[in-house]
């Protein structure tokens, strides 16, 4: 999925749950924004995988060590636990096979940190109901027929497929528009229905 990472409200998130000096593979890196935070803040040893050409020229003008590739295809290459952290935001809706893709996340990283739009949104929902028509929003800024996200969900369901594939939520934060965190007390129907994005720290 190819996004605007001016105003990203998930890196910041992000950032916070990775450790200093840790070795990070992002995949989807595209204008390679997050890794430079990462090497910024956290001084991590980063790598990268982005699809479009284009973001992978834009990551090398930044000196950061991306290459091109799939995450539906590659991610095989990698061995076991390679990584304190693997890294996919807001691109898990834009896998072919998202089941198969955290699988992989899991085998490869210590850690998977997986962020995304929430379809169960109280926008969304309302734009379905109200409008009947498939909404566009700025999380989800693209109309049905040229849309790269092929896979929808809310985090209900994200949180099922978690157990689907063995995963431990280590920690879980619903952001709303602004970018400000739910209350961590809120019961999941509520994230689910009040939180645009999620992010999900995750281990086997």
């Amino acid at each position: 999925m190819t996004v605007n990472s001016t105003n990203r409200i998930d890196f910041e998130v992000i950032a916070s749950l990775v450790a200093d000096g840790a070795r990070v593979l992002d995949i989807g890196s595209g204008d390679g924004t997050l890794l430079e935070i990462l090497q910024e803040r956290r001084n991590i040893d980063g790598r990268g995988i982005e699809l479009s050409q284009r973001g992978v020229n834009e990551c090398v003008a930044r000196g950061l060590s991306v290459i091109q590739g799939d995450a539906d295809h590659d991610l095989v290459h990698y061995p076991d636990q390679s990584f304190d952290y693997v890294i996919l935001s807001q691109t898990i809706q834009a896998t072919h096979n998202p089941k198969i893709v955290l699988d992989e996340l899991l085998r490869i990283g210590r850690y998977a940190i997986v962020s995304f739009p929430n379809f169960g949104y109280w926008r969304v929902r309302a734009s379905l109901m109200f409008k009947g028509r498939m909404p566009v929003t700025r999380d989800l800024p693209y109309s049905w027929y040229d849309t790269p996200n092929i896979h929808f969900c809310t985090m209900r369901d994200f949180v099922s497929l978690t157990k689907e594939v063995g995963a431990t939520i280590d920690r879980a934060e619903a952001l709303n528009g602004a970018g400000q965190k739910l209350a961590v007390s809120m019961p999941w129907s509520l994230w689910n229905l009040f939180g645009q994005q999620a992010v999900f720290l995750l281990r086997r």
